[in-house]
């Protein structure tokens, strides 16, 4: 039997009052300032300021080269345009279980509900959304739109994935070659996030950062989810007895004492997200480390509550 969406958690998540009250007392009425607000603007022409407004788009370039102020207009091209990517490889379904929920999910249950909630705001501020899926190939790729049909046609595509009957159990990944078709699907200007626990070859480092850099190529902001389970994953938090571990994308086996390798362990995993957070920084990558452990209200709600305050 397929699983559905909690959609009173969706709402739940993407509702601002909760997450204004978190941080202010009262309530906010009326329209809310989103924390994705103004991406898509785009450069109109110049006009001369006028004694007594904002100083806040005055062209200073121009200022230096003319001596005279200039105040650059923008005109709204469209609303926001999201594009909303998932990884769905293997690796995603970790850790195994069998009734993976909302309260208690594994990573790819997770990301679903996170971007469910993501969509949910889009369609309160009118914006556009598109939804992605990739393994080691292109596995759906919609146009961005904001109409209910569509966004009801999305939310069912993220139920497919939460049914446990479509897991592929050898379903591997590629996460560079994949980012990079997207990218090059990608014609206008979008608000890019992505969730993935980026698992890849760590000999192909580069290639995957180049995929990430491909966006900021074309001028799209990017977010990127690293969806990990840092108890299991990173800090190799099992009982000090025989292991045998099974690597979820190529079936590959690897018996292991977790006491005889945990501290050589953490120490390469610190390593590898270090870097992946200092290349994403290089690259002006907003990098959010979501561990499932620590809940959605620990990790999506700051982060849009951190968005709204920056704009």
């Amino acid at each position: 039997m397929a699983r559905n969406l909690d959609h009173s958690r969706i709402q739940q998540m993407s509702s601002f009052e909760m997450l204004a009250n978190q941080v202010v007392e009262g309530t906010i009425t009326g329209l809310h300032k989103s924390p994705f607000h103004g991406f898509s603007v785009e450069f109109a022409e110049h006009r001369q300021y006028n004694s007594g407004e904002s100083t806040r788009h005055i062209d200073w370039k121009l200022f230096g080269r003319t001596d005279k102020m200039f105040v650059k207009r923008f005109e709204e091209e469209t609303n926001l345009r999201c594009r909303l990517i998932l990884d769905c490889s293997s690796s995603m379904y970790f850790p195994k279980m069998n009734e993976p929920s909302f309260d208690n999910p594994n990573k790819i249950v997770f990301s679903i509900y996170a971007a469910a909630a993501l969509m949910s705001l889009m369609k309160k501020q009118r914006d556009a959304t598109g939804l992605s899926l990739f393994t080691d190939k292109i596995n759906l790729h919609s146009h961005a739109k904001s109409n209910s049909v569509h966004i009801k046609y999305l939310f069912g595509e993220l139920e497919k994935i939460l049914d446990q009957k479509l897991l592929n159990e050898d379903q591997k990944t590629d996460i560079p070659n994949s980012l990079h078709q997207i990218a090059e699907m990608i014609h206008k200007r979008s608000l890019v996030i992505i969730f993935s626990d980026m698992f890849d070859d760590y000999d192909r480092a580069d290639k995957l950062f180049q995929s990430l850099q491909h966006f900021r190529h074309y001028n799209h902001e990017v977010i990127l989810f690293h969806v990990v389970d840092k108890k299991l994953e990173e800090d190799l938090h099992l009982e000090d007895r025989p292991y045998k571990l099974v690597d979820m994308e190529s079936g590959e086996q690897l018996r292991i004492n977790p006491s005889e390798i945990r501290e050589r362990y953490a120490e390469m995993s610190a390593k590898i997200q270090h870097d992946l957070e200092m290349k994403c920084g290089r690259y002006n990558i907003d990098y959010v480390r979501a561990d499932i452990n620590k809940g959605f209200d620990g990790i999506i709600l700051p982060y849009l509550l951190k968005r709204k305050k920056l704009h």
